[in-house]
């Protein structure tokens, strides 16, 4: 599978899996799961069809690793394989993802045109139902530069915790709150 083809399926993914699913006829569960065979059958009858091999290429090869495929089996009323993006959704969806620890520092790319929002207001989800912290700097800068130029923030997230902040982390690594206050955050960028 050549590149591109890997770049349009993957972003057609997290189109309708992260924020328009009602778009292909598609309904996710309460917590963003479809079965793997209504996706492919939803994307063909809206002209956009790709196969199963395609679709596995895409979740393995995904450096961002923004998705999940699971096997069901009968036994729990799931026939076949679910997928479903990690985390990103503005769709209503309860990921299910347990409470976690973090470590004492998570880290946020972002871009200087919303910093005076973020030293007032602190992190928001904006149209997502969290906020997304990276485990690393060089992880925060590429997701800052998808923006811009890439400003990293760093979130003392061990005093959040402290605070009774709740984290999550999801499948592919990326940690999720539901705001961070500006007094967690380390403003030199």
């Amino acid at each position: 599978m050549d590149e591109r083809r890997t770049v349009k399926v993957s972003k057609y993914l997290s189109k309708h899996l992260r924020h328009q699913p009602e778009r292909i006829g598609l309904t996710l569960d309460e917590n963003g799961w479809v079965a793997v065979e209504e996706l492919l059958r939803a994307a063909a009858r809206r002209g956009f069809a790709f196969s199963r091999a395609e679709l596995d290429h895409v979740v393995a090869a995904n450096d961002k690793r923004r998705f999940t495929v699971e096997n069901g089996c009968a036994a729990d009323g799931v026939h076949g394989d679910r997928i479903r993006a990690n985390q990103g959704h503005t769709v209503a969806v309860d990921l299910d993802l347990p409470p976690a620890e973090p470590p004492a520092h998570l880290y946020h790319g972002t871009v200087a045109r919303v910093m005076d929002a973020i030293r007032t207001e602190g992190l928001r989800p904006m149209a997502r139902h969290h906020v997304h912290l990276s485990p690393d700097r060089e992880t925060a800068t590429r997701v800052g530069a998808r923006r811009g130029r890439p400003l990293v923030l760093t979130v003392d997230a061990g005093a959040m915790h402290r605070a009774d902040h709740v984290f999550r982390v999801s499948a592919n690594g990326v940690w999720l709150a539901d705001a961070v206050p500006p007094r967690f955050l380390l403003l030199r960028g």
